[in-house]
This record gives structure tokens, sequence and C-alpha cells, in this order.
């Protein structure tokens, strides 16, 4: 039982869970014999935020990875002392990310051997589009040797410049080892009251499935999981609990290489043909153009999306909301990117970046997303963007498009089979998908801060208390 809790239309209440679910609501319930007691002191009690668009392999491999983006390093000379310091701290694969060209510029092979010539270094950009590797990380590849991925940029010589683009599948196959332990990752992701996540990794296959799914069952993953990938990717094993299930087909475009677009009409319907969505990756106007023109051409199914939509002119908006797509944004990477958008992107998208008032005003369901290890897994500080609109510098990215903070909340709330459609509530019946705060939402609106999670609550169970 959660004691005293302030629910939404239904004032401050005693909640009772019961097989996972919500069993009751009401005033001054009666305890029952041995039942657990939390006393909520008139705390908010919300629905279970859930992660609509997210990396779990990449950001649990983040944890034991440099940081070489801003803001924690912000120029050439503190990359170089990052990268030499951690790698006289071990040995074998030294794995960096979150790395932009304003630290350093463009990284080659040449450069990243002047800081560390011995030990094997991949560093990843912060879009995720992109490894940079030294010498010593492409001879331990054997890319010398021949069997290079098509993303591998040469020289005028044909010699690899160290830069890989699109290559994670690839490189994981070379890799080979373990997937990495999810359980911090669970915990972490807990502790800031997400209780459902949505996988949007495109490469997931049934040995994906299987790792995801085995971490859900086995606790590590508290999290209700929601799986995109493959056309390929096949339905959970019934032996699992209803926690895991299979999302959308997961579709890259990539601005620099756009596959032909009866390429993209034919992915489109074939998803639709096994009964299932369509999840196009559109992070520049180019790409959100040719998404919709696909989507146009192939039809629409209820749940087809669009994830990020980054830069969203007003014909582009329409055209969504006229075919009736879906939107998953990240309206955190106007405050984590602020200042590198005012710098690199055209005065005349800076209006259209990461939209939410525009989305709502136009009837398109959207819904939030972190895409991490690429933004921080932290939902508050989304909310806290999508309302302010503020760059981490003060400066202000389409004031036009801020949200209430009940909006933003939304962004969070809304089922993972339907994101953008009606938030989940506090309710008989209700999964017991829980995020409890430790003040009223009157406070915690003004805020929006991970610090007032008190609890969370995944399938009636306990994962995160304060």
């Amino acid at each position: 039982m959660i004691r005293d809790a302030e629910v939404l239309g239904a004032g401050r209440v005693d909640v009772r869970l019961g097989d996972a679910r919500v069993f009751e609501l009401g005033a001054s319930l009666a305890r029952r014999h041995g039942e657990p007691v939390l006393d909520a002191r008139g705390g908010a009690l919300l629905p279970g935020l859930h992660d609509h668009h997210i990396h779990l392999f990449a950001l649990a491999a983040s944890l034991g990875s440099v940081d070489c983006g801003p803001p924690t390093l912000n120029d050439a000379e503190a990359l170089g002392r990052a990268l030499a310091r951690a790698a006289a701290e071990g040995r074998g694969w030294l794995r960096g990310v979150a790395y932009h060209e304003c630290v350093a510029g463009p990284l080659t092979r040449e450069r990243l051997d002047a800081w560390v010539p011995k030990r094997p270094v991949r560093v990843q950009h912060r879009s995720g589009a992109l490894w940079m590797l030294n010498s010593a990380a492409l001879e331990a590849l054997a890319v010398e040797a021949g069997d290079a991925p098509e993303g591998l940029e040469r020289d005028a010589d044909g010699r690899p410049t160290g830069r890989l683009f699109r290559g994670d599948t690839w490189l994981r196959a070379r890799l080979g080892g373990e997937a990495p332990d999810l359980a911090e990752v669970g915990a972490q992701l807990a502790a800031r009251g997400m209780t459902g996540l949505t996988d949007a990794g495109v490469g997931n296959d049934a040995a994906a499935l299987a790792t995801l799914g085995a971490a859900v069952e086995s606790g590590a993953l508290p999290q209700r999981l929601w799986v995109m990938g493959r056309l390929e990717l096949p339905e959970p094993p019934a032996a699992w609990s209803r926690r895991v299930a299979r999302g959308p087909v997961k579709a890259m475009l990539d601005e620099a290489r756009l596959p032909p677009l009866e390429e993209l009409v034919a992915t489109a319907r074939a998803a639709h043909a096994a009964g299932r969505a369509l999840a196009v990756h559109c992070a520049t106007r180019t790409e959100l153009f040719f998404a919709l023109a696909a989507l146009g051409e192939a039809g629409v199914r209820d749940g087809d999306r669009l994830e990020h939509a980054s830069v969203a002119p007003p014909e582009a908006v329409a055209a969504v909301a006229a075919l009736g797509l879906r939107v998953v944004t990240q309206p955190h990477f106007v405050a984590e990117r602020g200042e590198q958008y005012l710098a690199d992107v055209a005065p005349e998208d800076l209006p259209f970046l990461y939209r939410g008032r525009a989305w709502l005003d136009a009837g398109v369901a959207l819904a939030a997303g972190s895409d991490a290890p690429y933004g921080a897994p932290d939902p508050w500080a989304s909310m806290r963007a999508a309302v302010g609109r503020h760059s981490r510098g003060g400066a202000v990215l389409g004031a036009d498009e801020a949200l209430s903070p009940e909006a933003a909340l939304g962004l969070f709330t809304t089922p993972p089979e339907d994101p953008g459609g009606a938030p989940r509530r506090v309710a008989p019946g209700a999964p017991a998908d829980l995020c409890l705060l430790e003040r009223p939402w009157r406070e915690a609106r003004e805020r929006l801060r991970a610090e007032d999670v008190a609890a969370c609550f995944c399938a009636g169970r306990l994962a995160f208390a304060r």
C-alpha cells in the first residue's frame, strides 16, 4: 500500500497494489495483515515514465567509456589528456563516446595516434553515425588486411583514415565478446522514475531480443520493454512474461547515403504486410521529406512513426499530420546541443528544431525518448527543455514550441504501443508501473527534477526508493 499519495483526479488517497496492477484507491484504506506500507506524505503518484527511444546496449557500454564531448571536454588539449590518462589505466580496447567536432575538429587515426599510440582506441561521434579509430585499432580489426566495411573512409592513396561510418554491426561482429550487463542501466533508469523502455536498435535481431528479454526476466531490467529492429525480428517467446513485446520495424536514413526511394517503400510495405508498423530515423530536413515521400507512396499503417524529425518546417508538419504519422522527439537536445546548433544550423531552420507545440497544434501524436546514450537518459531534463527551450548557455531556441509542464510530462506517459496517445493514468486495473515524487505536482511542475523521484514501482515491485 502507498499511503497518502496525490493522484490526479482523486486527490490525496491511499493506493493498494496487487498482482502487478493498481488494485484499489480510497481514503484511509485499512492495512491488511503483513502488507508493506510506503508513506507518500502527499507526494504526487504518477504513471511510470516510458522512454520511447533508447539504445540499451550502447547505453550500458557507455558507462565504462570516456566522455569525449561537451560539456565534459571542450578542447583538443583536454581530450588528449583524458584519452592518455584512460589509456594508462588499463589494457585492451579504450572506448570514447559523445565526441563532437567543436572539441578538436575531425578526428583521424593520426590525431588519435598522437594521444594513444599503442592501445586500440575507438571514439564514437555523439550522433552515433561515426566511429573514429587509431592505427592500433585498425590493426586489431585487421582492416589493413582487407575485408573492410563499406563505410570505412579512405584517403586519396586508398589508406584508411580511421573514420568508419555506420559500421556498428560490422564492428560488433569483429570485436565479439559478451553483451554488456544491463543491471546498472536498469537501476539508473528506475531512479528517474522510468518503468518502460522502447529499444530503437536498427540491428536488433533474435539474438539481441534474447539478451534483452533475459535481462527483463532476470530483473536486471525491471522495466517493461518494447523492442524495435529488423523485419526478421521474431515475436518474444510465449514462455516469457508479458513485459517484453516486439515493436516496429526500424529503418535508418543517412542523408549522405540515401537508398533508392523504392527501397524504403518496399520496406514499409513489407513491415505492414507482417502486421508491424515502421519507425523511420530522420534527423535532417532531407531525411524527413524522403521518409514522407516513401510513406506517402507505401501507405501508412496505424503506429507508423518518425524518429527525431529534428528539422520540421511548416510544410513538413502539415504533411505529417495529413498522413497520420506519429513523432518521437528529443527536446533535451535543444539544451544539450543548443550552442552547436546556433553555430552550425542554418538560421532559417533554427525555429524548426525539435518542435513541440507545432506538432500538438497540428494534431500529431507526439512522444519523447532520450536517444541515450546519444542524449542524457534523464526524462526530467527533457521535460525541462520542452518547457524552457533553453540551451546550456541560456539561449532560447524556438520559444513558440514551448510546452506546459503537463504536456511535457505527457510525452513520457503515453503507452508504449500508442506513443503520443492518451497519457496513462493511476486507476484501478491499470498496470502498477508507477513513479512517486517527494512533493505534490504543483511544486514538482516548477522544478521537473529527477531528484524529486522518491520511489519507482515496476509491475508492482519496488524498483527504486530514495
